[in-house]
């Protein structure tokens, strides 16, 4: 479909790199610590509080977004437990690449 894939992780950066080394993804893993992006995309778990040392956890999201900056589509769950279905989420992106919308 032509769509790069990235991962947004809050951890330190350095066990990003180790977790990014010893997993071998073929994706790049992005550093979100202070969870700027996280509120920015209206994910972060409001279960923890600035200075709690899980500050930043993110809801388990998806998000395509345009070259241009734009999300397009964006799919989350307030727990980490429920994820949408792959499918769902490759034809949404199927359907958006090829139809705009």
């Amino acid at each position: 479909m032509g769509i790069n894939v990235a991962s947004m992780i809050y951890e330190d950066v350095t066990i990003l790199a180790e977790f990014h080394e010893s997993q071998n993804l073929g994706y790049p893993l992005l550093h979100d610590e202070s969870a700027h992006h996280v509120v920015a995309f209206g994910v972060l778990n409001e279960d923890y509080r600035p200075g709690d040392r899980a500050y930043g956890i993110p809801h388990p999201g998806i998000f395509y977004i345009s070259v241009d900056g734009i999300i397009e589509l964006k799919f989350a769950a307030p727990g980490y437990r429920t994820r949408p279905p792959m499918e769902a989420v490759h034809e949404a992106l199927r359907l958006q690449v090829q139809g705009g919308g």
